[in-house]
């Protein structure tokens, strides 16, 4: 999360919406945002829809504006290749328009 945070006005600038989602309580979350100093929402999957979605445990998904699924990474984020690829993105978004 705090990869994300460090990174999130660079992610801004590639039009990205950086979002957390985990099944804790919405309280929970935001708790967890004051002491972390995050600026970005967390969303609380209480019920377990996005889980039976997307599978548990630590993914980052990079989701387009069409809500197409573009790339997953499983583990700790590397906010590094995931600028890279949003910015490759965005190019091949412009050289279609």
């Amino acid at each position: 999360m705090q990869a994300f945070q460090k990174e999130l006005s660079l992610f801004e600038k590639q039009d990205a919406q950086v979002l957390g989602v985990s099944s804790d309580t919405v309280a929970t979350h935001a708790e967890f945002a004051r002491e972390h100093n995050l600026a970005f929402p967390l969303l609380a999957d209480e019920n377990g829809k996005l889980v039976k979605l997307y599978g548990a445990g630590r993914a980052t998904f990079v989701i387009d504006k069409a809500g197409v699924i573009r790339h997953i990474q499983r583990g700790f984020p590397d906010t590094t290749k995931l600028l890279a690829l949003l910015a490759k993105l965005q190019e091949e978004a412009l050289t279609q328009m």
